[in-house]
């Protein structure tokens, strides 16, 4: 049986001082950019296998990791999945999106056709999982899944690529396309590969609040 606690002896320990250390993390994920101008530039298998084992690093509730990372490459599953995300990005834009939200997202430039679903080399569907596959109960579900697909983005940018966070909305049709159980539910889909040489970004993405907008000291 396993001892419930063990010694930490491969605790990372950076070689230059912590906010050295942090500041230079800092200048590699402020670069990041949402991006939508996907070349379809390759990107290994063995790749995104390291991406996903960064993302299952994550902590979870109860240590559970209730998190399924579907990993698309095949160019008809790429397909089927852009009509199903226009299908409900047309929905969103023409009836469920109200005056204000179409007004943030102007600056974005952002419509129902996506492209670059097919595209990218890769699609990333993170799904949740309300139970793992014994059965067994799952804590703190949507934290755990976001600490996961945030360490992801960080992975992938680390590795040179760009990545899209895209929620079209409902996605239970990402869990019908890749023929996914009842108990995991479509959390994210990431587009993941490299940016055209050409790659426009909104201006908008670029801004920040203030550090003392987000940050306070007590």
């Amino acid at each position: 049986m396993t001892e419930p606690f063990v010694p930490y002896p491969d605790r990372y320990i950076p070689k230059v001082p912590p906010e050295q250390a942090a500041a230079e993390f800092y200048e590699v994920l402020r670069r990041r950019r949402s991006v939508r101008m996907f070349s379809d530039r390759p990107v290994s298998q063995e790749t995104i296998e390291w991406l996903v084992r960064c993302a299952h690093t994550a902590p979870s509730g109860a240590n559970k990791q209730p998190w399924r990372f579907v990993c698309v490459q095949d160019p008809a599953k790429k397909a089927e999945i852009r009509r199903g995300a226009e299908a409900e990005e047309r929905e969103f834009y023409e009836r469920r999106a109200n005056d204000e939200w179409l007004r943030d997202l102007a600056p974005l430039g952002t419509d129902d056709h996506k492209e670059f679903l097919e595209v990218a080399p890769w699609l990333v569907v993170v799904f949740q999982m309300s139970k793992l596959d014994d059965g067994s109960q799952v804590y703190y579900l949507k934290e755990s899944v976001g600490l996961a697909c945030g360490m992801f983005l960080a992975a992938a940018q680390m590795a040179g690529l760009a990545t899209l966070t895209h929620t079209p909305s409902p996605m239970a049709f990402l869990g019908d396309i890749l023929g996914r159980p009842k108990h995991e539910r479509p959390f994210l889909l990431i587009p993941v590969g490299y940016p055209t040489d050409d790659c426009m970004v909104p201006s908008k993405a670029l801004e920040r609040r203030e550090l003392a907008d987000v940050m306070k000291i007590v």
